[in-house]
């Protein structure tokens, strides 16, 4: 099932965001691959025996962060995310590479059998923590048709967390949108302002009065606010809110 025949159900679709641990060559990596490996898929078990809509692999732990992001991450994203695919095969999966690994993660994507990528820095130049973050929609898409992917959904961040957008100021969140949905994303990802930090509602009201696309709500989603969010397309949450741990 596409993750397009969840969001355009009357009720939001939740999506669990699967953090694999830290990859070999990373600064707090401490397990072999299988081993990390075996972690992924049994995390993903929980999620589907919990009723999750779909799930979206990603590297979080690979900290510090980089915009250059090796080949052997790309390997063991790859070998993960298919193993996830094997454990949830009727599930709609996804990927996000960080950081900004927006290639890497659509190569993987159609290697491994995903349906979508989350892509940072799809519109405009923000500064992250890992540096300056420039807009890849252009090469990202060209990329996209050139490996025979464009069935590979793109879900686009806007005015991402962890970011300083001081350098688009002038631009509102729902001008963003709109340059996301003219440069053929997908859908919109909305957050706080950090990992765990509720989306602003009004945003929300913002884009989607401005966008015709899809529009998720990306950090922040608790049991308390998820009212807030009722009208987005999708929810996507932490592995925490369904394992039971605060």
């Amino acid at each position: 099932m596409r993750l397009s025949e969840l969001v355009g159900r009357l009720q939001p679709a939740v999506l669990g965001m699967l953090h694999v641990g830290a990859l070999p060559g990373t600064p707090r990596n401490c397990l072999p691959l299988p081993g990390i490996i075996d972690k992924a898929c049994h995390e993903a078990e929980i999620y589907k025996d919990a009723g999750i809509d779909g799930l979206i692999v990603e590297n979080m732990h690979d900290l510090p962060y980089t915009t250059s992001v090796g080949p052997e991450i790309t390997a063991a994203m790859t070998v993960i995310s298919a193993a996830v695919k094997q454990t949830c095969p009727q599930l709609p999966l996804g990927i996000q590479i960080l950081c900004s690994a927006n290639q890497q993660a659509v190569a993987v994507a159609l290697a491994a059998g995903l349906d979508f990528i989350r892509a940072e820095g799809f519109v405009f130049s923000h500064v992250a923590d890992e540096g300056i973050i420039n807009a890849c929609a252009g090469d990202l898409l060209r990329y996209r048709k050139q490996i025979g992917a464009e069935h590979i959904q793109i879900f686009a961040d806007i005015k991402k967390k962890h970011s300083a957008h001081a350098l688009t100021a002038d631009v509102s969140v729902s001008e963003t949108a709109k340059a996301a949905e003219l440069f053929l994303a997908d859908g919109i990802v909305l957050t706080g302002t950090a990992t765990g930090m509720p989306a602003d509602p009004e945003e929300l009201k913002e884009v989607e009065q401005a966008v015709k696309i899809p529009v998720l709500i990306g950090s922040g989603v608790t049991l308390e606010n998820v009212r807030n969010y009722l009208d987005a397309n999708a929810l996507i949450i932490e592995y925490d809110s369904v394992h039971g741990t605060p």
